[in-house]
């Protein structure tokens, strides 16, 4: 079975994350995962990072999962192997320090449109076709679909979708505000690279600070967000230098409650 990768490249403080399975319409098999998964630890460990840009390679974002990638899976290994294990890399997508731009240059099917949903922006060429056809195959969405998605696209069209099977243009995804902004064919990348530009000349930590109170106020994200956010307050504090301090020469600590 042919599989792929991702390829990362940055420029001028924008990273862009391609990926790289064309002649399956970049449909995701456990390979693609974990692909996905390191290309979100190496753009979070790059410093110079500011925001990021995800598309595919080819004339499809992403065709969503490979069924010959899960097809012939027992169910406890599809559940564990497949469905758990995407949730772990689309939440770390999801959940990048900087902004993430998703540029949809083909169709986002099923899992390609869960996978274009852990973005904070969307930008689709005017071609493309959205949809989760999950449940015309017996299947349910099962990487977010009724979850995320619901959360930040709502849930009658959510319904819409997984229920009625509809199809939508990138233009009635854009009214429906699945996606943010459309482009004409061929031009999606640059379009996004334009926006991320503007992006990265924001400030870097108020972006971050930004992207995880938005989380926490939209219910995708509170427990980890709000201990995100008070543990980067607390490591700019003199109480924390002074505790780590005391500690290194064995002597008790003397707090000022300095912020």
């Amino acid at each position: 079975m042919a599989s792929g990768t991702v390829d990362i490249r940055v420029e001028d403080h924008v990273a862009i994350m391609t990926v790289s399975r064309p002649e399956k319409l970049n449909a995701l098999d456990l390979e693609m995962l974990r692909a996905l998964s390191d290309a979100a630890d190496e753009v979070e460990a790059n410093a110079q990072v500011r925001a990021a840009i995800l598309t595919g390679e080819g004339r499809g974002f992403s065709a969503g999962g490979d069924i010959k990638a899960w097809g012939g899976m027992q169910p406890q290994e599809f559940g564990h192997a497949w469905v758990r294990h995407g949730h772990r890399v689309f939440e770390r997508l999801a959940t990048l320090r900087v902004p993430l731009i998703a540029a949809l240059n083909g169709h986002a099917l099923g899992g390609g449109l869960e996978l274009a949903g852990v973005a904070d922006i969307r930008i689709a060429e005017e071609h493309i076709k959205i949809g989760l056809p999950e449940t015309g195959l017996g299947m349910v969405p099962g990487w977010s679909g009724t979850q995320r998605l619901v959360k930040r696209f709502g849930a009658q069209v959510v319904r819409r979708m997984a229920l009625g099977g509809e199809m939508f243009t990138a233009e009635e995804a854009r009214l429906l505000g699945i996606v943010d902004a459309v482009t004409s064919t061929g031009t999606v990348v640059d379009a996004a690279k334009e926006y991320a530009g503007r992006v990265a000349e924001r400030g870097p930590a108020a972006l971050e600070i930004v992207k995880l109170m938005i989380a926490s106020a939209s219910g995708e994200d509170n427990g980890t967000a709000v201990e995100a956010l008070g543990s980067i307050l607390a490591a700019k504090t003199g109480d924390l230098k002074e505790g780590v301090a005391s500690f290194s020469e064995k002597r008790p600590a003397k707090f000022k409650g300095e912020w």
